[in-house]
């Protein structure tokens, strides 16, 4: 036990770095700093963790707060992720206290009893008693007890939140929490107030747009048996109050599988790993799960955390992740200004979407025809749509919908469709208390390994969720005429 409650591990905890440290008391506590109040509840068990804050990168008390809140708001992503490290440490420690314990024991038996009685009758007595003062000695030298601790600046004393700031309404949710007594500046009660007023203003839109679910699932069309319905996000940036809701409706579409087409973050930086948690919380056991990385998904974090979840990360390779649905994607070459799926550096966005209809139109010719190419742009596909070489584009980064529209590419026939934000950001932000524009997600449906329609869902700035017909795409390629595609722009956000 000694081991376990000594062991530590770095983490990122509401965009704070943190040290987390197993404790045998059966709570939570939130070490805040030397200028916020310490923080803490019970746990589920005997075990429980402390969590020392440390620096962020949140620029004011209210852009911090609004995080706190959204987090709160919706917990189990970063309480699994918590639980998952302090697991960790126990079987760490268990596996050094077990190599201690076992290699005193293999030292005797490998001395052997003979060499033991010889080492006794050369050493004596004498000489044990000298090496048992010795390790007394060491042990007095460490522990130092004629050195006391100078006295505490403030006694470790507890008191509910609500009795502490008996001017504020304390979600009920949170009531369980305590609070460190004597350090409540006004700054902290502010902090308090937004965090509070954030939180409860997002658990009532968020739980009323669930609630609303049953009014409009008759407008949702039913998959038949041979058909499978993909759910698709976009732009969340980090609003993992919409996760809830894009599922609760996705229950109702008979959806199993989770496409995301990037900027599920607004960096890419690691803090936001929240928001990968919480998307990969709300689909976990969905038969399969797809991603690409947006522009706003700088660097390669967020395409490794998805993939460290279980998520397939496109890399312009074919797959087939579910139903004979193949499928291929590329991260989008303004997120990190890679196309490693070819070994090459610092491709421009033109360059890609030539590379990937190259690629796309070459596994077309081997009868290897791509059902749905998943990007963040849907730009980048336009290309390999203008050579009528796949059946189906998807991307985002628009903010707003546009689409499904046919083209009649060279040799075939396919869709482009960009979905709006699934988070209703503005811009790269959209953590609060609500979506700051309408949020929408799409429902995709396959039979035989290609698309079949496509169903947009939005929910409105009120709460309202809006269903769009479904509307059944036209793969028949009888009409082909040779005409290209538009060329891409590289626009949105």
């Amino acid at each position: 036990m000694l081991v376990f409650t000594s062991s530590t591990v770095e983490v990122v905890l509401a965009s704070h770095d943190t040290t987390l440290r197993p404790n045998l008391a059966g709570q939570v506590r939130l070490d805040m700093g030397p200028y916020l109040p310490d923080l803490r509840t019970d746990a589920d068990g005997l075990i429980g963790v402390d969590l020392e804050v440390g620096k962020t990168n949140a620029s004011t008390t209210v852009e911090l707060a609004q995080r706190y809140a959204a987090i709160a708001s919706r917990p189990e992503a970063e309480q699994r992720r918590i639980a998952e490290q302090a697991r960790g440490l126990a079987a760490d420690a268990a596996l050094t206290a077990t190599a201690a314990g076992l290699a005193p024991i293999a030292l005797w038996l490998a001395v052997g009893r003979a060499r033991r009685r010889q080492l006794f009758r050369w050493h004596g007595r004498r000489n044990t008693a000298i090496g048992v003062a010795i390790l007394v000695g060491v042990t007095l030298l460490v522990w130092q007890p004629w050195r006391p601790d100078d006295e505490a600046v403030q006694e470790d004393t507890w008191i509910p939140i609500q009795d502490a700031v008996t001017d504020v309404t304390v979600p009920e949710e949170l009531t369980a929490w305590e609070i460190q007594g004597g350090l409540m500046t006004q700054q902290t009660r502010r902090l308090l107030l937004s965090l509070f007023d954030t939180y409860e203003r997002s658990k009532v839109f968020y739980e009323g747009a669930i609630a609303r679910v049953p009014e409009i699932a008759e407008d949702l069309r039913e998959p038949g048996d041979d058909e499978t319905v993909a759910v698709l996000v976009s732009d969340r940036h980090d609003n993992i109050g919409m996760d809830a809701v894009v599922r609760a409706v996705a229950d109702e579409a008979g959806a199993t599988v989770a496409l995301t087409a990037g900027d599920d973050t607004s960096s890419g930086a690691t803090w936001e790993a929240f928001s990968l948690e919480s998307l990969d919380e709300a689909f976990e056991d969905y038969e399969a799960k797809v991603s690409v990385a947006g522009n706003h998904d700088h660097g390669g974090f967020v395409s490794r955390r998805l993939e460290e979840l279980g998520w397939t990360h496109l890399e312009g390779k074919p797959v087939e992740p579910f139903g004979d649905v193949r499928m291929t994607g590329v991260d989008d070459p303004r997120s990190s200004g890679l196309g490693t799926w070819r070994d090459e550096e610092d491709l421009s966005f033109e360059e890609v979407r030539e590379r990937i209809a190259d690629d796309v139109c070459a596994l077309d010719e081997e009868d290897e025809r791509i059902a749905t190419l998943l990007v963040h742009d849907a730009n980048l596909g336009s290309g390999a749509l203008a050579r009528g070489c796949t059946d189906l584009v998807l991307g985002g980064h628009l903010h707003s919908q546009v689409g499904p529209n046919r083209v009649v590419g060279e040799n075939g026939v396919g869709y482009t469709y960009t979905n709006g934000t699934t988070g209703g950001a503005a811009y790269a932000i959209a953590v609060g208390s609500k979506p700051r524009r309408e949020a929408m997600f799409t429902f995709v449906t396959y039979a035989d390994g290609r698309p079949t329609g496509i169903q947009p869902v939005t929910v409105r700035t009120t709460g309202e969720i809006v269903v769009s017909p479904y509307v059944e795409l036209d793969l028949d390629d009888d009409d082909a005429q040779g005409r290209p595609n538009d060329e891409p722009t590289d626009g949105g956000e």
